[in-house]
């Protein structure tokens, strides 16, 4: 039987969906109907159609569409932003499938597979919370050649949500290449429960480490909750070389109001119009 769908049909079809689409509460009243009719839209739509039919199975019918996920997920004749949907809704929606372990299973076999693409996907597709199950072959990844997959590793591994890993990843630090640091740096902060842990391991790489990331470091510390115990750390950066660090440890000083106003307005002859900004900012709200 010939697998074409003839055009009038085709057409129809496509019709049906995007009316499912604006009114999703359709599928839920039609649902033995809408799920098969968009199941068979996701594989012959244009490509902005099938990525809303993603969004909509995967909220509506994760059990249908996990294995046509999977499967754009590793066909290389669809387009790259298909399959990095894909992968990543595979993600999403795996954790409340009945039973993932046929997935899984299939997935970590994938890290085995010669073709980086599908290799990066498979890592991306693991990376839920609490999916432990994947870990060690995660961790495996974190020393694969490829930088790539090193770094999608370590955004999969952090996203397991499991903080037993915040100690290999600060290990893996010592002896990566920066990129994959620059990796681990941003994806700490994620680890909400162990804030402590995680401002040691950013304070000891703003003293210790490369001078490239302090940056970056900086802005992060600013995502974590105890930021007022960073005072001091702030203030030792005010002097710094770099004007951006600068005007960031004056903003956050100003922010949690501590620094007199005195400290700040020799900041207004900075040679870096920045920090000039910043400090300007700070004394007009210490002026209120």
């Amino acid at each position: 039987m010939s697998s074409i769908v003839p055009f009038d049909s085709r057409e129809r079809l496509l019709t049906q969906a995007k009316k499912y689409i604006s009114d999703p509460g359709l599928i839920i009243a039609e649902k033995d109907r809408a799920i098969p009719l968009l199941l068979r839209v996701l594989k012959l739509g244009e490509l902005k159609l099938r990525r809303k039919i993603i969004l909509l199975l995967g909220s509506f019918a994760k059990e249908d569409v996990y294995w046509p996920l999977y499967e754009i997920m590793c066909d290389p004749e669809e387009p790259d932003e298909l399959r990095d949907q894909a992968a990543l809704h595979l993600s999403v929606i795996a954790p409340f499938l009945d039973d993932p372990h046929a997935l899984i299973r299939k997935l970590i076999a994938d890290l085995k597979n010669p073709d980086t693409d599908i290799k990066v996907r498979a890592i991306l597709a693991l990376g839920w919370e609490g999916n432990m199950g994947a870990a060690l072959s995660l961790i495996e990844c974190l020393y694969d050649l490829d930088e790539e997959i090193q770094e999608v590793a370590v955004s999969a591994l952090c996203n397991l949500k499991d903080s037993r890993v915040i100690g290999l990843l600060f290990d893996r630090m010592q002896h990566c290449s920066l990129d994959q640091k620059r990796a681990i740096l941003f994806n700490l902060w994620r680890f909400k429960d162990k804030q402590k842990e995680i401002s040691e391991i950013y304070r000891k790489e703003l003293e210790q480490g490369e001078p490239s990331l302090r940056l970056d470091i900086l802005i992060l510390l600013g995502q974590l909750d105890n930021d007022m115990s960073h005072e001091e750390l702030y203030r030792s950066f005010l002097k710094d070389p770099n004007p951006k660090i600068r005007a960031l440890a004056l903003d956050r000083l100003g922010t949690m109001m501590s620094i007199e106003l005195d400290h700040v307005l020799p900041f207004l002859d900075d040679p870096a119009m920045e920090v000039k900004r910043t400090a300007i900012s700070i004394v007009q709200s210490y002026k209120k």
